[in-house]
């Protein structure tokens, strides 16, 4: 699983002057993400451009700013699990374009599920091309109260396999759930290919 880094302060030095416009700062990027439903997007770079100049800074620190702004739920803290109890078989699939996507089984912790997802096809001769192919990107979705995220995936010839972690955990008794699983072109889920599946449990 990729962890997030831990954040070591650079430098001891701070200009307290600064307290207030920090705290500024703070209070607008709150007032800008409920105006925005927290769905700010990404300024139009001649608006980023006119910016720089009329505010004497680098268009690359706005461009820069404003990435992070857009990608923000990528910050949110993220749950580990923990403490082991057990597997819970799942056993569904979907067969789609020559392919057979399947979520096998959900590991149980104290403080999150991990719900295993894989796909398998036929593996084709060239193997360059099919790893350009297949190489996409995954959100899972389980409606409200439930926070998911990918850990990243990986594979062999013909098969991927990628770990959601959901917290907090799935009950015991999973029957009557829905699993969505949204595909994207890039990662932070901007472009997606039109495929969804619903695994019904």
């Amino acid at each position: 699983m990729v962890k997030r880094m831990h954040f070591d302060q650079q430098t001891e030095h701070y200009d307290e002057r600064l307290i207030q416009i920090d705290e500024q700062i703070c209070s607008l990027l709150k007032q800008r993400k409920e105006v925005s439903n927290n769905n700010s997007g990404f300024p139009p770079l001649e608006d980023i451009s006119k910016w720089a100049e009329k505010f004497d800074l680098y268009e690359d620190l706005l461009r820069s700013l404003f990435g992070l702004l857009e990608n923000d739920e990528h910050f949110r803290p993220r749950v580990e699990p923990i403490d082991f109890q057990k597997y819970i078989p799942v056993l569904k699939s979907v067969e789609n374009d020559q392919s057979l996507y399947s979520v096998t089984f959900i590991r149980q912790y104290a403080n999150a599920s991990v719900i295993n997802f894989n796909i398998d096809w036929e593996p084709e001769e060239d193997q360059i091309r099919e790893r350009f192919l297949r190489h996409s990107f995954w959100e899972l979705s389980l409606g409200e109260g439930f926070d998911c995220r990918a850990t990243g995936g990986g594979g062999t010839e013909g098969h991927i396999s990628y770990n959601f972690i959901v917290s907090p955990p799935l009950p015991d008794n999973i029957s009557g759930l829905d699993l969505k699983l949204t595909e994207y072109q890039t990662p932070l889920y901007k472009k997606p290919t039109g495929l969804e599946l619903i695994f019904h449990l």
